[in-house]
């Protein structure tokens, strides 16, 4: 009984001398592993989980179904599919600006970079690039009004910088992503980067995964959904630790409706930051510190699976450090490590340099001290940042599908407060420069001239929107002002939006399209 009270004080006072801990020391080589850790741990995860990208929705990835991983794969990936690096070329766009400019760069440089970079975007991302493209500049071009896709996974994917440079430092880290996450994000969306760039900073910290996603959460406001859904992970493992697939479905039932996306709505596809940060969690915490386990367990989840094992891989891989991750993922790692990741001049090898650089100067800004070999950083207390609220009160009712070419006018009726219209004018391989240009009228009013260019890279992601319309009986008319007789212009689909949610508990039938709802009969 001795003994056990000893080592229950040693065990309290270790924690107490811990949580008072007030900064941490590195050696530059030690740092440095760490920073090339996350980086290389986001490559390699990305690399893993891009054969899964979206394929298993609403669906776990069964033990039976084999993810490649072999010597050469990552080298041949990053040549024959660059496309898939977007949590890399995303990262490195605002990464190269603060090189040019200094950590002091202004939002708005960020913002036209990667609104003008060559790469191909979707969701809030492209919303935010063509919203930054036609004058609507941050924060309000990731503000939820004008982005339907602002709780999306964008900025979630694009966070890891802002922790990597930000070693120990969660508020710097938030502070960062404040400017950058609300270029294409608000409310969830944002927090998605908030919650994991700090989970990037604890990193550095300790090797404790449940103290390092407990100590991130501390930075998200309690109610926020992505704080409860984020919460519920941790309550569910805690109560379950080993059966991560008993914790994955009841994610699913709690957690998988996406009411913005006009992609995952009344579908069981989901990009919603929340659900897939959750993935992330569970990834790590069922992971318990092994590389092969997270990586596994977070594909397997589904979903957005090449983004999350991405972010479980670069937060694990700085807790491992480089020189840790374990040699079978590491596999043809040095000879990928030159190649610049298209659309920039930035290779893994130039990042490892450029980040631990920005980490220096974040550090020395923040209170730390560089003496020779020796690194001493200020930690932070993680602050709980703004509360915001994508689609307040505001509810997928409906979905018609119109499946119309506009050559002219088309119109709906519907009855709640907002719509969608989904469309498409843009094909992947078109250089067509053409711009369709389409007034939208609300109950005969016109409330907006919307430009739709053809080229995939500029498009609108969604052809027209809008929310907070008083509730009741309205009408949207489209009337093309300039129809081609060699492209398209499609509507595909109409979401219309009301202030409550459907109940169904006294409903027999349910079908998309016009008189969906059929009363029950006595």
């Amino acid at each position: 009984m001795k003994v056990f009270k000893v080592v229950f004080l040693i065990l309290i006072l270790g924690n107490i001398s811990f949580a008072q801990q007030k900064t941490i020391t590195f050696t530059k080589t030690q740092l440095k592993d760490k920073i090339m850790g996350g980086w290389a741990g986001q490559t390699i995860g990305v690399t893993f989980g891009g054969p899964m990208e979206f394929r298993y929705n609403g669906t776990i990835i069964n033990e039976y179904q084999p993810v490649p991983w072999y010597d050469g794969y990552l080298k041949k990936t990053m040549l024959n599919n660059p496309g898939l690096y977007d949590d890399l070329y995303m990262d490195l766009t605002f990464v190269d600006v603060f090189e040019k400019e200094g950590l002091d760069a202004p939002v708005s440089s960020h913002a036209n970079a990667f609104a003008n970079a060559g790469y191909a975007l979707w969701h809030a991302n492209q919303a935010a690039r063509y919203n930054i493209l036609h004058g609507i500049s941050a924060p309000e071009s990731g503000q939820w009004k004008n982005n339907p896709h602002a709780d999306c996974i964008d900025y979630q994917i694009e966070c890891d910088f802002a922790g990597l440079m930000s070693p120990g430092m969660p508020n710097t880290a938030s502070a960062i992503s404040d400017k950058i996450g609300h270029i294409m994000n608000s409310g969830d969306g944002y927090y998605g980067g908030v919650f994991l760039g700090a989970c990037y900073t604890l990193a550095f910290t300790s090797t404790d995964i449940k103290y390092i996603i407990n100590e991130a959460l501390k930075t998200i406001p309690k109610e926020s959904n992505y704080y409860k859904c984020i919460a519920d992970v941790i309550v569910l493992h805690k109560a379950n630790p080993t059966d991560w697939k008993k914790t994955w479905y009841a994610l699913q039932d709690k957690w998988a409706q996406d009411i913005g996306c006009p992609d995952g709505v009344f579908a069981p596809f989901n990009i919603d930051a929340t659900l897939n940060s959750a993935y992330v969690v569970l990834g790590l915490l069922y992971g318990n510190g092994d590389y092969t386990q997270t990586m596994e367990i977070t594909t397997r989840c589904g979903q957005d699976a090449d983004c999350n094992p991405s972010s479980a891989g670069g937060i694990l891989g700085t807790v491992l450090g480089y020189s840790n991750i374990p040699d079978y993922w590491k596999m043809g790692l040095k000879e990928a490590e030159d190649i610049d990741f298209k659309y920039t001049t930035i290779s893994l090898n130039k990042v490892y340099d450029i980040g631990f650089k920005h980490a220096l100067q974040n550090i020395e800004r923040n209170g730390g001290k560089i003496n020779g070999d020796k690194i001493t950083i200020a930690l932070q207390k993680p602050e709980t940042v703004k509360m915001e609220k994508s689609f307040e009160g505001v509810y997928p009712v409906d979905k018609v599908y119109a499946n119309v070419n506009l050559k002219d006018e088309y119109s709906f009726d519907f009855e709640g407060t907002g719509f969608v219209v989904k469309g498409e004018m843009a094909k992947w391989a078109s250089e067509s420069q053409y711009v369709f240009e389409v007034e939208v009228y609300l109950d005969d009013k016109l409330i907006e001239k919307a430009l739709l260019p053809t080229s995939f890279k500029d498009r609108r992601h969604e052809i027209a929107w809008k929310y907070d319309i008083p509730k009741g009986k309205h009408q949207v008319k489209l009337k093309i002002l300039n129809p081609s007789q060699t492209l398209d212009c499609r509507v595909s689909e109409v979401l219309v939006y009301s202030d409550q949610a459907n109940d169904f508990t006294n409903q027999t039938i349910y079908r998309f399209g016009p008189k969906k709802f059929f009363p029950k009969k006595n």
